[in-house]
């Protein structure tokens, strides 16, 4: 007798749908909705806001927006650390 095989769920969700895994982080310049992306589910390349360098495709990274109704047009992707280090750059910089 064979093992059994695990059936898969169907789900009725589209790929790529939010699962829930967005969060809102508190910061002083507001509320902000943010997902962590593995390297296993970005495909494309992305240039990260903070230092204006590469995220290339199958890096771990985090997409930030806007908490409030309408920032969704404002994702933006950025590398882990320069996330966390936005706060800290000079006033001649944008911090988003």
């Amino acid at each position: 007798m064979s093992p059994r095989r695990a059936r898969r769920r169907e789900s009725s969700r589209p790929f790529g749908f939010p699962t829930g895994l967005d969060k809102v982080e508190e910061w002083p310049d507001g509320s902000w909705k943010v997902r962590m992306l593995t390297g296993s589910s970005s495909t494309k390349n992305y240039r990260c806001p903070g230092c204006d360098q590469e995220i290339r495709a199958g890096l771990p990274h985090i997409v930030a927006w806007p908490a409030w109704p309408g920032g969704d047009e404002e994702r933006r992707h950025w590398h882990q650390a320069c996330w966390r280090k936005r706060l800290d750059r000079g006033p001649g910089r944008s911090r988003y």
